[in-house]
């Protein structure tokens, strides 16, 4: 066993982790829990978030949810929920997740089974500190189209293209929308109050 502790990010790692225990895991500690899990193939990494992280993903939800609004697209916020396939032995729990081209897929659906419904459109990953598991890999498994990572200072993007992400400057969700403008305003949640970064980043959406 590994422990890294941070500021941020507090992060245990588990080797020789079957998929039966991961999943027996999961269920004894159930979703009322401030700990996220990835297991990538045996190897299982239990993150539990801090303050510093938190702030960035709900900036982050905050600015996904406007950008929803001021397009006048429908969304499913998925949250943490834990994505995994038994088949190719690999599991996350993203910061947030967002099904967007394929929200009417799950609209109305209380569980989610990535054997039978689509992956989430988007995927989240707040990370200060690095992980000790492939995180690109096990979203790649999984078949998530886009994912944004924040390391505390820069937000990128990511788009997946024959099972591995490549590093692009605009969102594919949102084709307009550059990973330097999401860092602006991300990094500005650091001086301004949440609300203030709301009305500043919807009077932005609106004048273009």
């Amino acid at each position: 066993m590994i422990a890294i502790s941070t500021p941020a990010e507090q992060r245990t790692v588990l080797e020789n982790i079957s998929w039966e225990t991961f999943e027996a895991i999961l269920k004894e500690i159930g979703d009322n829990r401030g700990s996220r899990l990835a297991y990538d193939e045996g190897i299982l990494e239990i993150m539990t978030p801090l303050f510093e992280h938190e702030i960035y993903k709900s900036n982050l939800g905050n600015l996904i949810i406007v950008l929803a609004e001021e397009l006048n697209i429908e969304i499913k916020s998925a949250g943490s929920t834990t994505l995994k396939i038994k088949v190719v032995k690999k599991g996350i729990e993203p910061d947030n997740c967002y099904y967007i081209e394929n929200e009417s897929a799950v609209r109305g659906k209380l569980e989610l089974d990535l054997e039978t419904a689509p992956p989430p459109d988007l995927a989240i990953e707040i990370d200060i500190t690095s992980s000790s598991v492939d995180k690109f890999g096990i979203y790649a498994s999984l078949g998530v189209p886009e994912l944004w990572r924040y390391n505390g200072r820069i937000l990128e993007f990511y788009q997946l293209v024959e099972s591995e992400y490549i590093e692009c400057e605009f969102s594919i969700a949102f084709t307009f929308l550059s990973a330097t403008d999401m860092t602006r305003f991300v990094e500005q949640s650091k001086t301004i109050g949440e609300i203030a970064l709301i009305k500043l980043f919807r009077d932005w959406l609106q004048t273009r």
